[in-house]
């Protein structure tokens, strides 16, 4: 196909987009739409694609702007372009008398571009011609609902398997290539996708990916299942602070990290506190009971005791100078404390003395598990957040991170969730207040 084989636009296929038109746009307004109709061009599949608009009502104008052919590697398009600012396709209307201007895109001429662009959505109109063609005959062009019948006959050709999963009520699978080759060699994966054909049909337009599909069918798992499983994993791993835990469970592995927190209500960091705590007393975590204890809680408190009792051992010459450091850090971040204009106060800690009490009273590991450390070295500090009224009473506790300067932690007593009036204080009064205040002291 060249732009010397493009021909004008037939008079039937004219008045078909006319009547059609009509339909879809009957108060006929400026808006630009897209129609395509299909023909012969020594003897190649070639779709057109049109303009249609009716600026200010003057009169009904339509023209071509996009020619693809089903073996050609290059399209032809004219007087129109791609707009990179978000405003998708700009088509010209000068020689048509609808604009005062010439745009600069525009000529009237034909330009060869690759094939996969210029191609914006377009009604097809006379899909039937397909069916002239002897190796479409059985394509099941009949069923396709994509954007671009073209793309669509061009995989066909190279996989035929396009038509299987057509008429298995899967077309939103037709057009994916590393699908499309599986089930060409894989004829277990080929029986797999017709038994599955119920859960794979996801609401028009949408589709589960690859990796998805033939995870599902490798493990013999729900497809929603491993999705979410995926889309958990792909969050999870975002978190460079998880790395212990990946490096525990390695793969598909990692699902059963993710059921068993998820079942027992135990966040990331929480069992990273636990981990940490097991490693350094040497315990096992190749059995299942250290992996996944039965009562996580208990087994949490008995590690992380354990080790806040050996790390008390080793480390008591470094005590002194922990302890003088913490109280310089919690010095120097005191202006983040903030008591102002709410039922609410938010305090630093001034001593590891204070996060171990603040831990008994609270029943959580903020005592242990080297939070001290961390806010000695000014990695994340913690905060106790009272009420106003009663500041000697814990109420709830947070860790927030220096690095980023989020809130890390936030717990009430028994690593609950504060409630609803206590996180607002957090998140909408204090941590604006905190972050505020940190660019000041950088100052």
């Amino acid at each position: 196909m060249t732009e010397k084989d493009i021909k004008p636009i037939p008079e039937y296929i004219m008045d078909s987009i006319y009547k059609r038109d009509l339909k879809i746009e009957p108060w006929q307004t400026n808006t630009v739409r897209y129609y395509a109709y299909l023909t012969v061009w020594k003897k190649e599949l070639v779709k057109v694609t049109v303009a249609v608009t009716n600026i200010k009502n003057k009169h009904w104008a339509c023209k071509q702007v996009a020619v693809h052919g089903v073996h050609s590697k290059y399209c032809f398009v004219r007087d129109m372009e791609y707009s990179y600012l978000g405003h998708g396709f700009r088509v010209g209307w000068y020689a048509e008398e609808l604009q005062s201007q010439q745009k600069q895109f525009e000529d009237g001429k034909w330009y060869a571009a690759d094939t996969r662009y210029y191609d914006p959505y377009a009604m097809l109109i006379n899909r039937d011609v397909v069916g002239k063609f002897p190796e479409y005959r059985y394509s099941a062009y009949q069923l396709y609902k994509g954007r671009d019948i073209i793309n669509y006959l061009r995989i066909y050709e190279q996989y035929p398997q396009t038509e299987y999963l057509l008429k298995l009520g899967l077309g939103a699978y037709a057009e994916n290539r590393s699908l499309l080759k599986k089930i060409a060699k894989d004829k277990a994966f080929r029986k797999w996708i017709a038994r599955s054909r119920e859960e794979l049909a996801l609401p028009y337009g949408n589709s589960y990916n690859f990796t998805t599909v033939t995870q599902a069918y490798k493990t013999g798992l729900p497809l929603k299942e491993v999705g979410h499983f995926l889309f958990r994993k792909k969050q999870f791993e975002r978190d460079a602070g998880t790395a212990p835990i990946r490096e525990l469970f390695q793969g598909f592995e990692l699902k059963k990290y993710f059921d068993y927190t998820e079942k027992n209500n135990v966040s990331d960091r929480l069992y990273l506190d636990y981990l940490n705590a097991c490693k350094m007393l040497g315990i096992d975590m190749t059995l299942k009971c250290n992996l996944f204890p039965k009562d996580f809680t208990y087994s949490h408190d008995l590690r992380t005791q354990q080790y806040a009792e050996k790390k008390a051992l080793e480390e008591a010459g470094k005590k002194q100078a922990l302890m003088q450091k913490f109280s310089e850090v919690a010095e120097k971040y005191s202006p983040l404390q903030h008591n102002k204009r709410s039922a609410f106060i938010c305090i630093i800690a001034r001593s590891p003395a204070d996060l171990i009490r603040e831990g008994e009273l609270m029943h959580h590991c903020v005592g242990r598990m080297q939070y001290d450390e961390r806010f000695a070295q000014e990695q994340s500090l913690i905060f106790f957040i009272r009420a106003k009224d009663r500041p000697e009473k814990p109420l709830v506790t947070l860790e927030y991170s220096l690095r980023t300067h989020k809130v890390l932690q936030c717990y009430a007593s028994y690593n609950k969730t504060p409630d609803e009036e206590i996180l607002h204080y957090v998140n909408k009064v204090w941590l604006p207040y905190a972050n505020r205040t940190i660019k000041k002291l950088a100052a």
